[in-house]
């Protein structure tokens, strides 16, 4: 049986799980997989969402960046806006969380007009979360307790998936700051919590 490449995509991983499984993929996997395959195509999916949002020129404030919007529609900036990123794990899954920031500082989380944020507008209940991955900390579980080469393969696409949307923000943002685990970090403390554990059970 043909193991999987270095870094296989999405359909690559899907097919194999089904390959090794003789087809009959777990609820939880099937779950954890819906989930990236909407952030796998968050940038070309033709719905908007937060991620999107903040990537569009036209939602920044340009005077605060000393910049234009040129007569070809093109935008330019003197200055890069600058947000703050954090990791975020809860009830539902894992969050990429977005903060604006003026001169190094984080601002507000309140409703801010345009002359105080990077943003014309920024609504936090509306464009902090910038995307959300569902059931990654029972997924996390499930791989270290029972999980398969796909199982393992599903959650490194997760975290390089994220890792690649940070670096797509970094081209048009300064990234002051981004906070919190990974998701190879957060997985490496389910697996040393869990591990303990089984180590007192036994």
């Amino acid at each position: 049986m043909s193991s999987l490449s270095a870094k296989p995509n999405l359909k690559e991983i899907n097919a194999y799980k089904k390959k090794i499984n003789w087809g009959d993929v777990p609820a939880m996997y099937h779950m954890f997989s819906s989930s990236l395959g909407n952030l796998d195509g968050i940038l070309t999916h033709g719905f908007d969402s937060a991620y999107k949002q903040i990537l569009n020129p036209n939602t920044w404030n340009l005077a605060l960046l000393d910049g234009c919007k040129k007569p070809d529609g093109s935008f330019h900036v003197e200055q890069k806006p600058q947000i703050s990123l954090r990791h975020e794990y809860n009830e539902m899954g894992y969050e990429l969380h977005c903060y604006p920031a003026v001169d190094g500082e984080v601002v507000s989380q309140g409703m801010l007009e345009k002359g105080h944020t990077p943003f014309i507008h920024w609504q936090p209940e509306k464009m902090q979360m910038l995307f959300r991955i569902n059931s990654i900390i029972a997924f996390s579980i499930y791989c270290f307790k029972n999980g398969d080469e796909a199982d393992f393969a599903l959650l490194k696409f997760a975290h390089y998936k994220v890792e690649e949307l940070i670096t797509i923000l970094s081209e048009s943002f300064q990234i002051i700051a981004v906070k919190g685990y990974n998701i190879a970090e957060f997985y490496q403390e389910i697996a040393k919590r869990n591990g303990d554990v089984l180590a007192q059970e036994s």
